[in-house]
């Protein structure tokens, strides 16, 4: 993942960066359909500051991974408890209420119709893509790594870029998760725990696409 810039567009910040879909919510900039505009673009149309966004998502950027162990081991040990067993324990959650969200508000104009489909196919993806991290890339780090590892390194990048355009489907069939006024306990629910598991998801994927994979690539590189 490269630095932010005023020309990155605001959908690729929204999939990289922990809290900035929240804060592209906040000042109400779309990231999901009009993701492909750059930050510089999207700030002013929103009639802020481009500089004064960026010095918002750059104290973002700054804070991202702070809880993480700096040493590889732990930070391996992290993931798996921290992200891993979190995200498996959330989507088996999410999944059956937002059936029951889609299947009682299947009149509503606002209901996230497609949501639980969405979520079980990037469950099935995600599983598979943890579990290889835990069979074969991780165990493969824990040994000191070796030049064999690159391959599935870029794998799991792809992959990564591969959940970052569910998540952009979430965002989009939840309207940038807002409720209707009327919304039951089942909806609002639902949704809190969903920008929870956007959030989380976005952060440990910036954790290894920026920190734990960089160390690899480079000793496989020597």
């Amino acid at each position: 993942m490269t630095e932010i810039t005023l020309d990155k567009t605001v959908g690729a910040i929204a999939a990289e960066l922990p809290g900035a879909a929240e804060l592209f919510r906040r000042h109400g900039i779309s990231f999901c359909c009009g993701g492909d505009v750059p930050l510089a673009e999207a700030a002013e149309k929103a009639g802020l500051a481009p500089t004064s966004l960026l010095n918002e998502l750059d104290a973002l950027a700054q804070a991202a991974g702070r809880d993480a162990p700096e040493e590889t081991l732990p930070l391996i040990a992290h993931l798996i408890t921290r992200y891993h067993a979190t995200h498996r324990t959330e989507l088996a959650f999410l999944i059956p209420l937002a059936q029951k969200v889609e299947r009682v508000h299947s009149d509503h104009p606002s209901a996230p119709t497609g949501l639980a489909e969405t979520l079980i196919t990037l469950q099935d993806e995600l599983e598979s893509h943890m579990m290889k991290e835990e069979q074969v890339l991780f165990p493969m780090m824990q040994r000191g790594g070796s030049p064999a590892i690159s391959h599935p390194i870029r794998q799991m990048r792809d992959e990564h870029d591969h959940e970052a355009r569910h998540l952009q489907a979430i965002e989009h069939i939840t309207h940038g998760f807002a409720l209707p006024p009327e919304a039951c306990g089942s909806w609002t629910a639902l949704y809190i725990g969903l920008r929870k598991f956007t959030d989380d998801l976005i952060a440990h994927m910036r954790i290894e696409n920026t920190i734990l994979f960089p160390r690899f690539n480079a000793a496989a590189a020597r």
